[in-house]
């Protein structure tokens, strides 16, 4: 340590001449120290003020820069000194040293700018203002032969992209082109995993999801689909995870994923739907969020059906029926859902035996696939009449969305299961679905629906509330008593905030349920005259055409 102070001592008066041997003997002697104690060589080096002479070194740009760079990298592996590093200056001419052409230099500073910022949001953004992105990507494709080189640009990248800042400037440069013709030359496996740490992040953005499709990535993932699926071993069941699960994130943006869809003819769909029959499960996945994301507008949708795609998802729901794989439920379950949003597909998804397949699910503890399955159905059942009876007098399916509607710990399960018992008497309007509704106590679900923070599903409760009062007012009365109906319509025809329709179905609703003479005591008890009289000149002319009706309605029967 003696000498590493003489050294100290030493390189602030020579720190001038920056080419002498002196100079280069004091910077050998600090590496060798910080090899040693890192973290004592560090504070030695902070007490001694030498890194404020640092910035004066670097921007000289002599036979000692590489060692001068390589110094900080050292130094600001240490927590504690990144801060120093950054108020001694350091960080502007470091980022001009990666302009140079010699590689060593290129090394040392891109490992110092990594170290100085690893972990700092603040300083990454720093470097991105700066403009290290594309200063750094054509430093890759410039040195791609130079390996130590290539891995710290991937280091700095994984880094950077992490960043949303930083996304626009990727895509502004050519890394799609770079990362994919490096990554088409590796063999290595933890070469390929440096590249996929990259790919990640930056297939995040739709703009650089294109250039990725463009610059062939796709190809190159499913060469790497096909040469591992078959493997055991450890690193190759990764390669296929993180291959196919980069995929899918390609086919999250709507111009790469058409694309890649090709109207269906295209080669990487149709590679793609192989892997949905697979007895890989990670494949099974992979394929059946690929038809989920391809699925993402009508044509497709109706292309898909057409070829036969539903069948290969309930085959493969089939295998999974029991204690199968949670993650492929819900991957072929959201396909489902999703190719049954257009209305020509609905009915031919009911006849292939969708709703039976999916009503296998419904012992499923696991909110994920409730959530789905929920979905699926009311997809399915939207304007299909006989669907919605013969599912909504399926007492095993309405007591289940009966216990779901009270899943208080799961707020997307609650929200399905009270749309889909509001659906099923909404499309089926039958007298008998209304009655199972009533037997599984839904009705109070049902009520309480309306108070929703949500217009659409408030709307959805009240014409399902609507239907119960004209249908089967009988049974359906003292549910609507316990649960407090009569209160809560006269709380959203008083709420200004309500909109037109809600204002409009909740009179509706309480013409209807003067039929009951309890619920009609219960509506004079509470002044509903004056609210609705205020109604009669609403600004939308529906709202105070009803609001006569119902102010005559409620004169004549009072």
């Amino acid at each position: 340590m003696d000498n590493f102070c003489d050294a100290l001592k030493k390189l602030k008066l020579t720190a001038a001449d920056s080419g002498g041997d002196s100079l280069e003997g004091c910077l050998d002697c600090l590496l060798k120290a910080l090899a040693h104690n890192n973290a004592e060589a560090s504070e030695k080096i902070q007490e001694s003020g030498i890194l404020q002479q640092f910035p004066g070194l670097l921007s000289l740009q002599s036979s000692c820069t590489p060692k001068v760079a390589n110094i900080i990298a050292e130094v600001a592996k240490n927590e504690l000194m990144r801060s120093s590093c950054v108020e001694a200056g350091l960080v502007a001419p470091l980022v001009q040293l990666l302009n140079c052409k010699d590689q060593e230099v290129l090394l040392q500073t891109g490992r110092a700018l990594g170290n100085i910022c690893y972990d700092s949001h603040t300083l990454q953004a720093q470097l991105i203002n700066m403009g290290v992105i594309p200063t750094l990507v054509k430093l890759l494709g410039v040195h791609s032969q130079n390996a130590a080189l290539t891995e710290m640009c991937l280091i700095a990248f994984g880094n950077l992209a992490e960043l949303e800042s930083s996304k626009e400037q990727f895509a502004s440069t050519s890394i799609a082109e770079e990362l994919v013709k490096l990554f088409k030359k590796q063999a290595e496996h933890e070469k390929k995993e440096m590249i996929f740490e990259v790919l990640a992040p930056l297939a995040e953005n739709d703009v650089i999801k294109l250039q990725l499709v463009e610059a062939g990535l796709v190809e190159c993932l499913l060469d790497i689909v096909g040469q591992t699926v078959d493997g055991e071993r450890e690193e190759e069941v990764a390669e296929l995870k993180t291959a196919s699960d980069l995929m899918v994130l390609l086919l999250l943006g709507d111009e790469s994923m058409q694309k890649l869809f090709e109207e269906g003819k295209g080669s990487v769909f149709q590679r793609v739907l192989s892997w949905v029959p697979s007895h890989n499960h990670q494949l099974q996945l992979a394929g059946a969020l690929a038809i989920a994301n391809f699925a993402r507008n009508d044509g497709n949708c109706i292309h898909m059906v057409d070829t036969g795609i539903v069948q290969k998802l309930l085959d493969l729901l089939e295998r999974h029926v029991e204690d199968g794989n949670v993650t492929v439920q819900h991957a072929a379950l959201s396909a489902l859902r999703n190719l049954a949003i257009p209305v020509v597909n609905k009915a031919k998804m009911l006849s292939a035996g969708v709703a039976d397949v999916v009503l296998k699910f419904l012992k499923s503890e696991m909110p994920p696939v409730q959530f789905k399955l929920l979905g699926t159905l009311r997809m399915l059942i939207d304007t299909q009449v006989e669907a919605a009876e013969q599912l909504g007098t399926n007492v095993r399916l309405v007591q289940r969305l009966v216990e779901w509607c009270e899943a208080k710990d799961h707020a997307g399960v609650m929200g399905e299961s009270n749309r889909l018992l509001s659906a099923l008497i909404r499309h089926s309007k039958s007298k008998e679905v209304v009655r199972t509704a009533i037997q599984c106590t839904g009705v109070k679900h049902l009520v309480s629906m309306a108070t929703s923070e949500h217009m659409i599903m408030q709307n959805e409760a009240l014409v399902a509330l609507g239907l119960i009062a004209a249908l089967d007012l009988g049974s359906a009365e003292k549910d609507f008593e316990s649960a407090g109906l009569v209160q809560v319509l006269h709380k959203l025809l008083s709420d200004e905030k309500s909109a037109p329709e809600i204002k409009y179905n909740s009179m509706i609703l309480i013409c209807a349920v003067m039929g009951s003479e309890p619920l009609h005591k219960e509506v004079l008890g509470l002044a509903f005259l004056d609210v609705v009289s205020k109604l009669r000149s609403h600004e939308n002319k529906t709202v105070a055409h009803q609001a006569s009706l119902t102010e005559q309605r409620l004169i004549v029967q009072s």
